[in-house]
């Protein structure tokens, strides 16, 4: 039975679908005016964990995940570069999804962008003015106003006098109370606008994802995630204008992952201490940044190191090396590795115990495989199909242990040649050639492997 740790509640509940068999799941995406950095790549990796597991375990999902493609940084970041905004994000976008798919990202069900649902955004502010939960301010913007909403908080466990106590209030303040947030910003010249009942102008960000979720998920659906930092204010502002609209549930449960650190802060383009996917993708494959954060429970922070990336390069090529030369087998349905790699995965989606199962196949693996070969290919087809669930393990071991598409270094050809070199050398017993070759590719960056008469190699 799966159980989720729900934001709302604080603790983790059975989770029971909306309509039997299926869900239906929104989750927060990108803002588009520059590269992905490893934190939005945790994003990615989290939920699309989620969006794995939950089909692995029978679920019809929709899937949706939206792009963020109008806002003031946009905004700012398309006029510095003298461009159409449209340009810039179109650029970006493109970017993102190459990034996505070097993760092994699943694409979502649908991946609608902000610009394209403004009439749904219009739709729903007009609504909650004609409700008494919006209204004009005194620069034309269009307002939330938290104090009509009872439950305004409840997300965050924040109140609203305590916020109240936190804020100025601005000399000519344009709007009711410092805590309203904006739905529709009116336009100023030289910015994108779109028509509407309060004059040209263009929506808040808030009002995106409401638009977003409830015309592909309907005003009541099972999943919503983001990242932890999304809690306050853009889901808190979410809860509030959709239940406002529309008198009822939003979102059953909510997700939120961890933040990943850099010397104990948090990774993020503001503070400018960030990697972006494809500057660390020069350095280490996209399964190891991966299996980095998978590694740990997604709630939980993720400290980014060379050290941490390392670690999971040996982890991988552990679990490939177990796979490496054996024959196809049969996935062993319902053993015992797979019952506790879902009891795992049931508790909150815990990848880090499910991983640790994927280890105790590959030692039993190993322990088996001189004595039944056939044993271990099954193990071996149990291990790649439980690692599947996850997105790791679906390289073929010898390349992954080769490095793949590595173009730097020695060719395979000339390491290839190199061993035969060094098989001749010691069937001649000229054991000094054979160990000043193994020095010379072990200088390369080339393991050697001895065993069974014969001799594999991996990248160091």
């Amino acid at each position: 039975m799966l159980n989720i740790y729900n934001s709302l509640t604080n603790r983790k509940e059975v989770f029971i679908p909306i309509e039997p068999h299926k869900i239906r799941m929104y989750v927060c995406g990108m803002t588009v005016y520059d590269y992905c950095h490893l934190g939005h790549a945790r994003v990615m990796v989290v939920f699309d964990m989620v969006y794995r597991y939950l089909q692995a375990a029978g679920y019809q999902v929709t899937y949706v995940r939206n792009i963020t493609d109008i806002d003031d940084k946009i905004i700012k970041r398309a006029n510095e570069n003298g461009e159409p905004f449209q340009a810039l994000t179109s650029r970006f976008i493109d970017a993102m999804h190459e990034d996505e798919r070097a993760l092994k990202i699943l694409p979502p069900t649908h991946e609608p962008r902000a610009t394209q649902s403004i009439a749904g955004m219009i739709q729903i502010i007009e609504t909650l003015i004609e409700k008494g939960f919006a209204y004009v301010g005194r620069n034309q913007d269009v307002y939330y106003d938290v104090s009509q909403f009872e439950g305004y908080g409840k997300l965050s466990g924040r109140k609203l006098e305590d916020l109240r106590a936190g804020e100025r209030i601005a000399i000519d303040e344009v709007k009711d109370d410092p805590l309203d947030f904006v739905l529709w910003k009116a336009a100023k010249a030289g910015e994108p606008a779109w028509d509407s009942p309060w004059g040209n102008g263009r929506p808040g960000w808030h009002i995106e994802c409401s638009a977003m979720s409830m015309e592909l998920l309907g005003h009541h659906f099972d999943i919503h995630g983001g990242g932890h930092d999304l809690q306050f204010p853009h889901h808190e502002n979410e809860i509030a204008q959709s239940e406002a609209c529309h008198g009822h549930t939003y979102v059953n449960v909510w997700m939120h992952n961890g933040f990943i650190r850099i010397n104990d802060e948090k990774m993020s383009k503001s503070l400018n201490n960030f990697f972006t996917i494809r500057d660390v993708l020069q350095s280490y494959k996209a399964e190891e940044i991966r299996y980095f954060m998978l590694n740990s429970h997604y709630r939980s922070p993720l400290n980014y190191s060379n050290e941490s990336l390392d670690n999971a390069r040996a982890a991988l090529t552990r679990l490939y090396t177990a796979l490496r030369d054996l024959p196809v087998g049969t996935v062993l349905a319902r053993s015992d590795y797979e019952q506790r790699f879902r009891a795992a995965m049931d508790d909150d989606f815990n990848t880090s115990e499910a991983i640790s199962v994927l280890f105790e196949l590959a030692r039993e693996i190993n322990r088996v495989r001189q004595e039944d070969l056939s044993q271990a290919a099954n193990l071996g087809a149990t291990l790649k199909y439980l690692a599947g669930i996850l997105g790791l393990l679906d390289e073929e071991a010898e390349a992954w242990l080769r490095g793949g598409s590595q173009t730097t270094g020695l060719s395979d050809a000339t390491i290839d040649n190199l061993i035969r070199q060094r098989l001749e050398a010691r069937t001649n017993k000229n054991w000094a050639e054979s160990d000043r070759i193994r020095d010379e590719l072990k200088a390369q960056g080339v393991i050697l492997e001895d065993k069974a008469g014969h001799t594999t190699w991996r990248r160091a």
